[in-house]
């Protein structure tokens, strides 16, 4: 008799997960991306990753304005604003402001595959322009520095432009960086900018913060407006979303110092007019106000007119 046979498989191949995806590998020779496992596989939104994806996809030259992102995707501008604004956050996506040859300037988008990292040098391709870097005063200077010759002058002329106003720039973005000590600050701003916390639990503010904050809102009380006040001012329709931190839109707000309280007895201020006493008259008994009079001006022309008959 002979023995019973199955089709059935032994045991299951070994390396084969039991639960989960599986991937089914394809080896792509052209039109594929490479993209990091940290981007692709990034916490957060997945609308965030999809707008990545689909950047690095995209060839060099390409719009990626919120606009032509709109038109391909389905999702709103607040997505995908939100979406830009969390990669720009993150070290992916970099926006500058650059002059072109024409003098014209634009705004242009670099992406990154890791952020902050530098491109591999391609001879073949076209030369990618370096990091940002922020000019000093000396620098501004040697920039500015007119050279010799006359073709070079001109061509130097919008290089000597920038260092100009990098330089007339400079004292400005000096006091902000250096601000007053929060020990020399006055208590008062202080503890407004403090108390902030207590109306908005997002607006918690460093010492350098609170100190850089600190002489516009005494500013503020020095133009008569309580703590109060300029705590409203402050912490009133506030973004619902803060992916930065506070001290920009706080100090926005605290640009322009308001006008002075005027003083109680300035004599800009009209004086107005003495309000009568409401009375009753003595012949019709009807309500008219008047400083003397006990009589309506109906009873006072009656009595002055001359009887006939």
């Amino acid at each position: 008799m002979a023995d019973p046979e199955s089709n059935a498989r032994l045991r299951a191949d070994a390396g084969v997960p039991t639960s989960g995806v599986i991937h089914v590998r394809t080896r792509l020779t052209a039109d594929f991306t490479v993209i990091s496992n940290a981007l692709a596989q990034r916490r957060g939104s997945a609308v965030t990753v999809g707008v990545a994806a689909y950047i690095s996809s995209l060839p060099d030259g390409t719009c990626v304005s919120i606009a032509a992102l709109c038109e391909h995707f389905d999702e709103g501008e607040i997505l995908i604003s939100r979406a830009l604004r969390e990669l720009e956050a993150a070290g992916y996506l970099e926006r500058r402001r650059e002059r072109t040859p024409t003098g014209q300037v634009r705004t242009r988008t670099y992406f990154y595959d890791v952020p902050g990292g530098e491109p591999d040098p391609d001879p073949d391709g076209p030369p990618r322009p370096p990091k940002p870097r922020r000019l000093c005063k000396q620098t501004a200077a040697a920039t500015s520095a007119p050279a010799s010759g006359t073709s070079r002058d001109m061509a130097e002329t919008p290089v000597q432009a920038e260092g100009k106003m990098e330089e007339s720039a400079e004292p400005q973005a000096q006091a902000e960086e250096e601000p007053v000590p929060l020990a020399d600050a006055d208590p008062r701003a202080v503890a407004v900018l403090a108390g902030l916390r207590r109306v908005d639990p997002r607006l918690v503010l460093s010492e350098r913060e609170a100190a850089r904050l600190a002489p516009a809102v005494t500013r503020w009380l020095g133009a008569g407006l309580l703590p109060t006040q300029i705590t409203d001012h402050l912490t009133t329709r506030l973004p619902a979303d803060l992916l930065v931190r506070p001290v920009g839109i706080l100090a926005y707000r605290l640009k322009d110092t308001p006008l002075t309280t005027p003083a109680p007895g300035s004599t800009e201020n009209p004086e107005r007019p003495a309000v009568l006493i409401m009375r009753n008259c003595d012949g019709c008994d009807r309500g008219f106000r008047s400083a003397g009079h006990s009589h309506c001006r109906d009873c006072r022309t009656r009595d002055q007119l001359p009887a006939t008959g």
